[in-house]
């Protein structure tokens, strides 16, 4: 299993204290995915995505967690809104697969931001990762840590084919940590 890191570009440096993400919504808005029985060849073309959103705090303590699995299909978004005291993060994840296996996942971050003495900024990323199954993604939307001072919001994703038995409504959108 391979591992790859996904930064978006330091656009602010942005002290987080005391954040503590209210709601995590995974397909906000997004159109339903139709039943894998509803049309003939889903089956085959449908993908889960496993994704873990967290905040770490300084002294690299987990505050929050919230861990969800979606099935969707190639060009269909994942949507994930996080929100906070301070901060609004929405990401959609989109999977493109290609015949010749050279598949690519695209990110789409949009944050908000309310910055004592500053007020709201507003910033926003797209990027293109190529996606090899089963291999984990690491998405910072804040972009990259340069301070132990500083908290930090982190996704983590995974993509693999859909399989009997492999998608459980059970473990969908499992929060953990404060309400």
């Amino acid at each position: 299993m391979t591992r790859k890191t996904l930064r978006t570009p330091g656009f602010f440096t942005c002290q987080i204290f005391g954040i503590l993400l209210l709601t995590a919504f995974v397909n906000l808005g997004a159109q339903e995915t139709p039943s894998l029985e509803e049309l003939p060849g889903l089956r085959e073309r449908a993908v889960l995505m496993h994704i873990v959103s967290r905040v770490v705090e300084q002294n690299q303590t987990v505050v929050w967690d919230s861990s969800s699995t979606k099935m969707t299909l190639p060009g269909q978004p994942v949507a994930l809104q996080l929100v906070g005291s301070n901060i609004i993060v929405v990401v959609q994840f989109t999977p493109f697969l290609r015949p010749n296996n050279q598949h690519v996942l695209v990110a789409h971050g949009q944050i908000w931001i309310n910055l004592p003495n500053e007020g709201i900024s507003f910033h926003t990323t797209m990027q293109t990762i190529p996606l090899e199954f089963r291999e984990t993604i690491y998405f910072f939307p804040l972009g990259s840590v340069r301070s132990s001072d500083e908290s930090n919001i982190e996704i983590q994703l995974m993509v693999e084919p859909y399989s009997e038995g492999a998608f459980s409504t059970e473990d969908n959108n499992r929060n953990v940590g404060p309400p």
